[in-house]
């Protein structure tokens, strides 16, 4: 189904994950893709290359959305490549794995660090891309959350307090954006995405993934082409009524957790 043929999406962070499997289902429903990345250059490229096979436009271009002057550069690339852009997908994230029982395994500086990346480079890309997906008419933005940040879990309080902000923030963003321009955001749960395997090592992320088989309502450990078909959802004109919403992907992880009923 090409749903989105000759739209241009710019998507943060696509070298590896949840980015990479969104470019490319993206790029299969006739997508032209920016990959952005901040270090992973041969994997951004093999992205590119790979959303290229499906015989779209796609290229690979560096930038830490950390940094606003990044992200203008980021955006005029993909006018001057595509002649605008129709969706954003936040996508870029970092964290610092630490116990949360632990509150000297924080300082300030890892909450202001993660912040940098997941909160406020998801504003700037937003505030850089703002004119082009205005002119689009029918802008998009996808933000990739957590259910780290509605749970107050995940792999550290600074990195699930990020997600709660980037949340409201996707709330703000609605609100100012609105009409032209959607703002909605994915919270994955667990994702077998090499995420945990940098952190602890594959055995352990292994045995993560068999305890949330065997503990979720659903039984499944999702993988970032899981999580990506909601993503392209929401990026694409299936989703043109629907603004300011957030949708966790977990398979019911969240129902055995009780600060959802405060939700």
């Amino acid at each position: 189904m090409k749903n989105m043929d000759g739209k241009s999406v710019i998507i943060t962070g696509a070298g590896t994950g949840l980015g990479a499997a969104t470019a490319l289902a993206l790029a299969k429903r006739g997508a032209n893709i920016t990959v952005n990345y901040a270090a992973s250059a041969e994997a951004a490229a093999a992205v590119a290359e790979a959303c290229r096979a499906e015989g779209v436009k796609a290229f690979a271009v560096k930038g830490s959305v950390a940094d606003f002057a990044d992200c203008e550069s980021v955006v005029a690339s993909a006018r001057e490549a595509f002649g605008g852009v129709d969706v954003l997908i936040n996508n870029a994230g970092i964290t610092k794995f630490a116990d949360q029982k632990d509150l000297d395994a924080l300082e300030a500086e890892d909450f202001e660090r993660i912040y940098r990346v997941n909160v406020i480079g998801a504003y700037q890309m937003v505030r850089a891309a703002r004119k082009a997906l205005d002119a689009s008419g029918e802008g998009a933005v996808v933000n990739i959350s957590s259910i780290a940040g509605v749970m107050g879990t995940g792999s550290s309080s600074a990195y699930a307090a990020s997600k709660g902000a980037l949340n409201t923030l996707t709330l703000s963003l609605a609100r100012s954006l609105a009409p032209r321009i959607r703002v909605n955001a994915v919270c994955p749960g667990y994702m077998a995405s090499g995420w945990f395997t940098k952190w602890a090592g594959a055995q352990a992320d292994g045995a993560i993934a068999r305890n949330i088989e065997q503990t979720t309502p659903l039984q499944r450990a999702s993988t970032p082409e899981d999580i990506a078909e909601t993503v392209v959802y929401f990026a694409s004109p299936a989703s043109r009524h629907v603004t300011g919403e957030f949708i966790m992907i977990d398979a019911g992880l969240h129902l055995g957790a009780s600060p959802i009923k405060a939700r």
